[in-house]
């Protein structure tokens, strides 16, 4: 590896040493209703972010909020000399895309059938520091 090769790549991890994920796969909630609860946090100070998830009445939120807080936890291992009060996490960016889909039958009228399709999603949080980017 050339020097210039060696010099970006220390730069590139050292840029995603203070950025943390979480990944939730296969969770059974269709992707449009969990859009609509990743929407609500997307941006927002993990705190806020917590408050919001904690006091909505979807069931996505539910699993969302335990996404956030794992997260935040795999933030905590990666800096254990920082702070959490002092880093001013924020919900840097929030993915939610299609999973696997289950398929089904249900019997319709004049022997035909419908089809059924149960929907499942990936989410992708990615947590990190304000002052970071500040300084």
């Amino acid at each position: 590896m050339g020097s210039r090769k060696k010099q970006m790549a220390d730069a590139i991890k050292a840029e995603k040493k203070q950025v943390a994920f979480a990944k939730l796969n296969n969770c059974p909630t269709s992707p449009r209703k969990m859009r609509l609860v990743a929407d609500l946090v997307r941006g927002k100070k993990a705190e806020q972010a917590l408050q919001i998830l904690r006091f909505s009445p979807k069931e996505a939120s539910r699993r969302l909020e335990k996404l956030l807080l794992s997260a935040i936890a795999n933030w905590q291992a990666k800096n254990e000399d920082a702070d959490i009060e002092e880093a001013n996490l924020f919900v840097k960016e929030i993915r939610v895309d299609g999973g696997t889909m289950l398929k089904r039958l249900r019997p319709a009228p004049q022997g035909r059938a419908h089809r059924i399709r149960k929907r499942s999603n990936h989410v992708t949080v990615v947590v990190d520091s304000l002052n970071k980017t500040q300084s």
